[in-house]
């Protein structure tokens, strides 16, 4: 289909194809990855490209002899090699090595879905040879491009609900697009964790899942969980972790610099899309029949904030902050010296003050509520 945005990451994914260097771009299932390339390939006609997909064992097949010979034979004339889906193919690291450093001038661009075989594979061969980008569900900085304040208003309550898969935009029905969270669930979510090794039970990693929905924004107890699940926390642990290397969840660990009463240990974890979590607990319910309006709301900022983060360059570090007297702040960000506190509410007529604690640890800091009336200066 034909979407109306320029993705956010396109002029900097152009800088970054370059000779005999590896681009890989990395995301969710489902977000755009592959119809980035096709668009960055449609802009250049003059250069003759390869496309190969990792999933399709005759592409897998071309490059399973790692020879010069063999590479220089299937790249004869081809400018750029584009290989999607590249984690499937076994050995990927050092099979790129090989051809960018043996074939002069080639463009290399791989995009995977899973980082933990994306980055088994490709980290030590590719020292030195290799960009990283990221691609997320489409943001508000994207919507801006075809949207008028008005409209990205009446939007946002869709946002909340159902987030920001592309393929979303296709469905003006918000039951069509239920339906298609829920397959993007039941087909692409775990597609990549279920085929790693030594996963087998994946209704357990689905029911944490579900656990975490319901704990956006909250601080989560990995022996807890794991006492829930009847699992060990360190399987809670290692679920997380792979949650978090495809894509589909995040980790903000706690701030502190001088306060002992500060709690670091525990962690929050947030979605990288709103709509993932809301299938997951099986609720598309308009805001005025929810009880979890300020989850969402807190969940979709966090979100927003990552990608523009990502988007602009901005070098910033994310955490939450709490003292064990129950002083908190959603979200903290530093850069070198400076601190930023900020505070989610859906509700602007409340405005809470800056913690006590905080002012005083930190005089220095700025501070900010995030409400429906001011919330675009702080995602786009």
């Amino acid at each position: 289909m034909a979407y109306r945005y320029k993705r956010a990451l396109l002029n900097e994914f152009e800088k970054k194809v370059r000779p005999n260097k590896v681009l890989i771009l990395l995301g969710a299932r489902r977000v755009g990855k592959t119809k980035l390339i096709q668009d960055y390939l449609e802009t250049i006609p003059k250069e003759k490209y390869l496309s190969l997909n990792g999933e399709d064992v005759n592409d897998a097949e071309l490059l399973r002899e790692r020879s010069v010979a063999n590479y220089k034979r299937l790249l004869d004339g081809i400018e750029i090699l584009a290989i999607d889906e590249a984690q499937h193919i076994p050995e990927i690291g050092w099979i790129l090595k090989l051809i960018v450093d043996s074939i002069d001038g080639i463009k290399i661009i791989a995009t995977g879905s899973s980082m933990f075989d994306m980055a088994n594979n490709l980290g030590e061969p590719l020292v030195g040879r290799k960009n990283t980008l990221y691609l997320f569900p489409l943001s508000q900085i994207e919507f801006s491009q075809f949207e008028n304040h008005k409209e990205t208003t009446e939007n946002l309550e869709q946002r909340l609900l159902f987030g920001g898969y592309p393929e979303l935009e296709q469905y003006p029905d918000w039951e069509e697009k239920q339906e298609y969270l829920n397959e993007i669930i039941s087909s692409y979510l775990l597609k990549d964790i279920l085929i790693y090794d030594g996963i087998k039970n994946s209704a357990k990693i689905y029911d944490l899942l579900k656990m975490i929905a319901f704990q956006v924004g909250k601080e989560v107890s990995l022996q807890e969980l794991g006492n829930q699940l009847q699992i060990s926390k360190n399987t809670v642990e290692r679920y997380l972790d792979l949650l978090s290397k495809v894509f589909v969840l995040y980790k903000i660990n706690g701030f502190s610099r001088n306060l002992r009463k500060e709690i670091t240990k525990s962690s929050r974890w947030y979605f990288y899309d709103n709509g993932i979590r809301n299938a997951l607990i099986n609720n598309f319910n308009r805001l005025d029949m929810r009880n979890d309006t300020g989850e969402l709301w807190e969940n979709y900022l966090a979100s927003e904030r990552i990608k523009k983060q990502n988007y602009q360059k901005l070098k910033k570090e994310n955490y939450f902050w709490r003292t064990y007297d129950q002083q908190e702040l959603d979200w903290v960000e530093t850069e070198n010296e400076s601190i930023a506190g900020f505070e989610f509410k859906w509700n602007e007529n409340r405005k809470p003050k800056i913690p006590t604690a905080f002012a005083k640890a930190y005089p220095d800091a700025s501070y900010e509520l995030i409400h429906p009336k001011n919330y675009l200066d702080f995602i786009t």
